[in-house]
């Protein structure tokens, strides 16, 4: 089988295992039925995901006309703290950042490697703890907008660790923690503004993913340097596919890469 198109970020679906799906303009692929089988990955071209051109990607799938302008790509998207659609302040698009900042948000921790914090809009759980991997996640506060969640992630992260080491993840190293407990250990750093929103009865969320084998030591595969590869497909975690010589493939850091992907 052969499918082509511009890679974007894998959506899944929470179900006993992670379901995984590949969506390109003509072609629909449910990741998990590829488990065990010989894929081929073969980079063509690049294509913004913001004007569609044939330039290259600067990053998060945008060239950088488009990251340096698109109001999806705004510095408030990776850092929450800096959202202002709540005092009516433009950064890009007031009306595409009231409709993103102005709705609730949860700060929740996630465990993939080490209990990471993190924000995400609350539509996006539990979407956001598939794609960094976490085996188990939970909720400490859902605030009413993106501001608050950024300065309670800002006031956590003193506390506790907001990266995951991808690398541990990958190769299941891993170890399960009560996160009831790691929820309440952190409850008296929570900013005043955001105390009320607490939720101390939410149980953590527990996720197995699609993986027959973890790899013992990881190589990441970069198709702009390496526009070619083949290889066994063995699992997929988070944003990532696992190979069986050990090669990694991060499908969202490749995003607006244009490939073509034969299974055989």
């Amino acid at each position: 089988m052969k499918y082509e198109g511009v890679l974007t970020k894998m959506r899944s679906e929470l179900a006993e295992t992670v379901q995984y799906y590949l969506i390109f303009e003509s072609d629909f692929i449910h990741v998990n039925q590829l488990l065990d089988r010989k894929i081929s990955i073969n980079f063509l071209k690049f294509q913004c995901l913001g004007c569609k051109l044939q330039k290259k990607v600067f990053a998060q799938g945008y060239c950088y006309n488009c990251f340096s302008s698109l109001p999806q790509a705004g510095e408030w998207i990776r850092s929450p703290e800096l959202s202002k659609a709540h005092l009516d302040i433009e950064d890009r698009d007031l009306e595409f950042e009231k409709e993103a900042q102005l709705q609730p948000h949860v700060v929740y921790l996630a465990n993939s490697s080490d209990v990471k914090v993190g924000v995400t809009r609350k539509t996006q759980i539990p979407t956001r703890w598939i794609d960094q991997g976490a085996h188990e996640a939970i909720e400490i506060v859902e605030v009413p907008n993106r501001y608050l969640a950024g300065i309670t992630e800002v006031a956590l992260k003193g506390h506790v660790s907001d990266k995951t080491n991808w690398r541990r993840m990958l190769t299941n190293d891993i170890k399960d923690l009560n996160l009831e407990d790691e929820r309440e250990k952190l409850k008296g750093f929570i900013p005043e503004e955001a105390r009320n929103y607490y939720l101390a009865g939410n149980k953590e969320t527990e996720i197995k993913f699609p993986v027959l084998q973890f790899p013992k030591k990881v190589k990441t595969l970069n198709l702009a340097k390496n526009p070619f590869y083949e290889g066994v497909l063995k699992g997929i975690k988070g944003q990532y596919f696992l190979f069986e010589d050990g090669t990694v493939f991060n499908v969202r850091s490749h995003e607006g890469y244009v490939v073509e992907l034969n299974v055989n």
